[in-house]
Parts: C-alpha cells; structure tokens; sequence
C-alpha cells in the first residue's frame, strides 16, 4: 500500500507532534460512539501548523473550508503569524461560492484578507502550473468539502491541482473531510477513460464512497504519471458508517445546489437526469431530491413504488423551477423521501428513475450530446435503457469493474 511520502522539512521538523497528526485516525478509542470528528485542518492547526513551517502557502478551497465553529480556515490562517499564506485558489463556483454551475469568480483580491485569490476552474496541467508558479507558493494545501459522487467536480479539482503541482516542483498537502454519505461502499458503473471530462478524469465508480485524502493517495498511486510529493493530514472521530450528521460539523453548501447532506444522499443517482430531457430539480429548493417535466404524471411514482427499492418511497410531486429547465412552469414528476439511508442505494435508484420514467412517460429524452455518457462514464447505462433493459440488468453489466474497482480502493482507504 502506496503512503504519504514526506518533504525534507517532514518528520524531523515537527518531531513527535507531526507524528500524531498522521497516525491512523481510525484509533479512535471503541465506544465513544459518534465522537465529534476533527477534520484535518483543525488537527494542522493544534499543531502549530508544523507540516506548514518555513513555507509559502496557497490554499486550494471554497466556503466548505471552515473550522467547527464555522470561520474559514483562510481567514484563521491569515491572522495566525505561523503561517505564510500568500495565494488562494478558487474551484468551480470560485472561493466565496458566489457563481452557479459552470461558472467562477475570476482572479481578484480577496477584501476580507487582501491575498491574491487565483482561478483554478477549467484549468489543468501546464497552464495550472503556470499559476501555481506565478503566485510563489512551495506548498500547495486542499480543503473542499466533497458530495461523494464522481461528477463532483471538485475531486477532479484535486486530481488536477495534484498534476499541476508535481509539474510546478510544488507540495501538496491535503486536509481530509468527511464524506458526508458515508464510507460504506464503492457503487455504480466505473468510468472508461475514452469518456473522460471534468466530471470524472479516472476510472472510478460513480459514487467513489472514500474522503478527499483517501481520493488523493489513490490518484497519486494508480493515476498520476509522475507523483506529487504528497502529504495528508487525516480527521480523527470519522468511521466508514457515519453519515455527516454524526460528525457534529457544520454543513456549508460546497455548491449552490447542493444545500443539505440530504441532497448529497441522493445525488450521486438523480444527477443523471441531468443527462436527460427532465428537470433534476435546479431552481427548487430540493435539487436532485424532485424531478420531473412537462406532461409527466402520477404514472411514474407508481411504477418507481412498484419496484420496492428499499430504503426510499416516491411522492407524484409537481412544481416550478425559478431557473434552469422549464423555468417558471409547472412540471410533473416525483419526490424522493428516503426513509432508511443504510439501504438506500443512491445509484440503483437513479438508474430505476431512468427506466420508469422512459416507461412510463413517451416524452422521454436524452440530451442530444449525450451528457449522460459523461455521467455514468461508458454507453452502457444510456443503450441498455434505450433497449428496454431492467434495473438489474444493467446494474449487473457494471459489477466485474466495478469489483476491480472496490479492491484498488482498499488498498488506499485511511479509516475502519
């Protein structure tokens, strides 16, 4: 098993103390139950920011980057004479969350702090390179908050910030977080890379099921051509079962859409209606948890029921969308209420939306470029639907990779 490889300030420069930050965070003591968990950043901090000593540094992050009593760890870090932080680089909806999907803030100064804030969104290899460069870090940190699905782009943000720092001679140090779904279980296809975008670089399954640091140390293995040199600074508290309400943090939206971990429950299943002709909810205040369209009717909640897919119920649901598709109509579908998260399977479910809702309603379209290709990661999902293939049906021509998958995955995950 590949691990963290140390920089020359390393171990010897935070003795025994760096030590404990990167022991095993799993060694929790049994019976504490849902302990409060310390995300990486607050254990850099407790220990005087020794992995930082003596360097420039940039920190890649968004609103998510906050402490447990919700400051931002940019802010934090500034006011801390520890610390040399010099640049900030924002991902997609850029550092302060302020654009939509698709979008970023651009390069500014950032008025709380005065630090130069740097665009990373649609940047890669040498060109990201060039602003690790021009903004005179040694060292480059990550901390965002991920939503545990592959077309989360902010995972891709880390894997291209990884690539962009080996090429700039950079270091990299990530903070973990929480998966906010838990670390159960690798689930759905796995992505073939003659399909590979923003929204899924590598081969991994649609809902990956590891943290960010867990995500790093497996990119910088199986991935990258040349390894970064990598450092993690894992939590303590967090086990693989704990959803994000036994983590006793604050939730911050790591994007506009994405508003409660409930969202994020469902998410890595109902964002493939992205790649379809029907809203997935944008412009409500339940994105990815309503979907529906135009002369869609209480035909699809039926047959969604009927299915019995444990953990989850569908309310016939109608409603208007403020912006994105069928903005400002009235539109027809359903609700999902999960009612048992330990069965739910967020993946199966979405894939069995996709077939009842091609079944039931004769609108049914995909999006004529094929965005749902890029989502699930192959042809497979979209020609098996469109043949009138069954929910297991098509889950089972997914399971030889994603059984290769599950057991790379082991060999890079941090906590029991």
């Amino acid at each position: 098993m590949k691990r963290t490889r140390w920089s020359r300030r390393g171990l010897l420069a935070a003795g025994g103390a760096l030590a404990a930050v990167t022991a095993a965070p799993a060694a929790a003591a049994p019976g504490r139950g849902h302990a409060r968990v310390r995300t990486g950043f607050e254990r850099l901090a407790a220990d005087g920011y020794a992995l930082l000593a003596g360097e420039r540094v940039g920190v890649v992050t968004n609103p998510t980057g906050i402490t447990s009593d919700a400051r931002h760890l940019v802010d934090v870090m500034h006011a801390d004479e520890r610390v040399d932080l010099v640049a900030v680089f924002g991902p997609e909806h850029g550092f302060r969350g302020t654009a939509q999907a698709g979008g970023s803030e651009g390069r500014y100064d950032d008025p709380a702090t005065g630090l130069p804030v740097y665009d990373t969104y649609l940047k890669s290899g040498r060109p990201l390179a060039d602003v690790f460069t021009a903004s005179g870090v040694d060292t480059v940190v990550f901390d965002i908050q991920d939503a545990g699905a592959r077309f989360y782009t902010y995972i891709w943000t880390l894997y291209d910030c990884m690539v962009a720092a080996e090429l700039a001679g950079k270091r990299f140090v990530v903070l973990d977080r929480p998966n906010p779904v838990s670390g159960r279980a690798a689930l759905g296809p796995v992505l073939d890379r003659a399909f590979a975008t923003f929204v899924g670089r590598e081969p991994i399954a649609q809902a990956h099921g590891m943290t960010v640091a867990e995500l790093a140390l497996l990119f910088n293995a199986e991935f990258l051509a040349r390894p970064v040199e990598l450092e993690t600074v894992p939590m303590t508290g967090w086990r693989r079962s704990d959803f994000f309400d036994a983590t006793g943090l604050p939730w911050v939206p790591p994007s506009p859409n994405m508003p409660t971990p409930e969202t994020a429950l469902v998410y890595s299943g109902t964002c493939l209606f992205e790649g379809t002709n029907l809203s997935e909810g944008r412009g409500t205040t339940r994105p990815f948890e309503l979907l529906g369209a135009e002369g869609v009717d209480r035909r699809w909640a039926e047959a969604a029921n009927a299915l019995e897919l444990p953990g989850v119920r569908f309310r016939e649901a109608y409603f208007a969308p403020t912006f994105s598709k069928f903005q400002g109509r009235t539109v027809g579908g359903v609700q999902l209420h999960v009612h048992d998260r330990e069965a739910f399977d967020p993946v199966r479910v979405g894939i069995a939306l996709l077939v009842t809702a091609r079944a039931s309603w004769s609108g049914f379209a995909w999006r004529p470029d094929h965005w749902i290709d890029k989502l699930t990661g192959s042809t497979r999902v979209r020609t098996l639907v469109d043949a009138g293939a069954g929910t297991d049906e098509i889950a089972a021509a997914w399971s030889e990779d994603l059984t290769a998958f599950r057991a790379v995955r082991r060999e890079h995950l941090l906590y029991r």
